[in-house]
């Protein structure tokens, strides 16, 4: 293994918040199950945000990448989702080379608004206004996921929609908080606009994390 002296900045340990083996709950991946690992750190500060415990990294220890890869292997998992907070704050390079050479796939959950590391099997890029993502990320997501909390967010959608790449799947999920009054608005938009889907975070309807 890799000397651990870099530190962070090799991504030889991460501040996780926390591993669990669960179902994906949300996009294209829903109802399939992965082993998640959530990571401390976030300055996008998304008002309805339902993972606020993860933004400050202070709180949460530095845990050996080492470490992380060996709970991954041993939960029996065929995939990782690593999510967070904001994951790419840090450098993912080592825990994705330790997963693939696992034979794990790799799933990121991003706002894309800080530079990419890591090889990735599946990148959902969910933009966020407060932090507009690089086109460079956009043209590699294989997957485009818009929270919509007000009418205003399906201009951000298609906005984002242009700067995908063409095979993108493309999502539209209530933000939780609103679902009742948001959720005819998405039904409606996406009957006439059907490239687009609906994304519901069915791991909270059934009570599970």
């Amino acid at each position: 293994m890799v000397e651990k002296s870099s530190g962070r900045s090799e991504g030889l340990n991460l501040p996780v918040v926390e591993e669990f083996h669960s179902v994906q709950g949300e996009g294209f991946h829903a109802g399939k199950a992965a082993w998640f690992i959530r990571l401390g750190g976030c300055d996008v500060g998304c008002n309805w945000c339902d993972t606020k415990f993860a933004w400050d990294p202070s709180v949460h220890p530095l845990i050996d990448t080492d470490d992380v890869i060996e709970k991954a292997v041993k939960s029996g998992a065929d995939s990782v989702v690593v999510t967070g907070g904001e994951p790419l704050m840090w450098n993912l390079d080592y825990l994705c080379a330790g997963l693939g050479e696992n034979k794990i796939r790799t799933f990121l959950e991003t706002s894309g608004c800080c530079p990419l590391s890591g090889k990735w099997d599946w990148i959902c890029l969910s933009p966020k206004r407060n932090a507009p993502p690089p086109d460079l990320i956009c043209s590699m997501a294989n997957e485009l996921k818009i929270i919509v909390e007000t009418a205003d967010d399906f201009k951000w959608a298609e906005k984002y929609r242009s700067l995908v790449n063409s095979k993108c799947e493309l999502y539209l999920q209530p933000e939780w908080s609103r679902f009742e009054s948001v959720i005819p608005e998405i039904v409606s938009y996406v009957l006439k606009n059907p490239a687009w889907k609906i994304s519901l975070q069915i791991h909270k309807y059934m009570h599970i994390p």
